[in-house]
């Protein structure tokens, strides 16, 4: 068989024959005149360090296995090892947030970065660290008590572990309260970027900010969305696709958005909503309360109700 003309051979992408139709010098340039100059958008037009995503996977990994160390560390433990595995996890862990901690400081909003020196700004790291350190038995007596109000409410759950290991909303929960106990002690953008983690992994998007009481049990999690003024009480139940958000965004006089206002639900004890539902603004749904699948509610629930479809288009 003749061979083929090697005019007609398709051209290899990857050949060093043909020169490259760009002029990276002059993109080079032209970037650097955007980052620089005309589109800035740098914390207070400096360079800093910012926090690490992969890092902060980690801080949650190690998190994860000093609160559950058979279930998230290692698998054979004794009583002899649990301890000495815990201290040397939590060690590691702290150390690497306590860096990250540092980093999310230098774009503190309510921060003059300008003048605090690094020492200082070391020194709130250390002692931001330190205090959530101090939190984490309350963190996991919290959890606790999620994870028995996902096996007494699911009746598909056959046991915690199961729970722990394979439930979205779970995961979703345990690094909220991480992310929540941070934002609470000032590191807010960690706080945010841990959210986000736990947002591209389970698919729930819970504000660090939002206070949630506990017995909290999200089933099946995918697209449950709480902003961040909202205020859950004890014993809050939630299916896959709520939302709990703003109905509103209030501005100022020149149009820019006010910041901080609350324009979130507040959730009492006891509540049930079912998927798909949305409640928008500052409105309260009162305890015990239970509201259907794809219910719209913008007005102030009392104690006890049962808001269903036909109810809310009705109102």
């Amino acid at each position: 068989m003749p061979m083929e003309p090697q005019q007609n051979r398709p051209q290899d992408p990857n050949s060093a024959s043909e020169p490259p139709h760009w002029d990276l010098s002059d993109i080079v340039a032209r970037l650097r005149e955007s980052r620089e100059v005309t589109h800035n958008i740098r914390h207070r037009g400096r360079i800093r360090e910012y926090p690490s995503r992969e890092a902060l996977v980690k801080v949650l990994d190690g998190v994860a296995a000093a609160l559950f160390p058979t279930h998230f560390g290692r698998r054979v433990l004794t009583d002899a090892s649990i301890d000495f595995f815990v201290g040397h996890t939590l060690h590691e862990t702290l150390m690497l947030l306590r860096e990250q901690v540092r980093r999310g400081l230098l774009f503190a909003a309510d921060r003059d970065t300008e003048t605090q020196g690094d020492a200082e700004i070391a020194a709130d790291a250390w002692r931001i660290t330190s205090e959530f350190a101090t939190q984490l038995p309350q963190i996991r007596g919290l959890l606790v008590s999620d994870l028995q109000a996902a096996y007494q409410g699911d009746p598909a759950a056959n046991s915690t572990a199961e729970i722990l290991l394979s439930y979205p909303g779970m995961r979703a929960i345990m690094q909220y309260r991480i992310a929540h106990a941070l934002y609470v002690l000032g590191a807010k953008l960690l706080a945010r970027v841990i959210a986000e983690i736990a947002h591209s992994s389970t698919g729930v998007d819970i504000h660090p900010g939002a206070t949630i009481g506990g017995s909290f049990f999200i089933d099946h999690g995918t697209g449950v969305v709480i902003g961040e003024t909202a205020i859950l009480g004890e014993r809050v139940r939630l299916y896959q696709a709520v939302t709990l958000g703003a109905k509103r965004f209030e501005t100022e006089a020149d149009g820019t958005l006010v910041k901080g206002n609350a324009r979130h639900p507040i959730v009492e004890d006891d509540v049930v909503i079912y998927a798909g539902a949305t409640v928008l603004g500052r409105i309260t749904i009162g305890k015990g309360t239970t509201i259907g699948g794809n219910v719209w509610v913008t007005q102030s629930v009392p104690p006890g109700s049962v808001i269903t479809q036909a109810q809310s288009r009705q109102g």
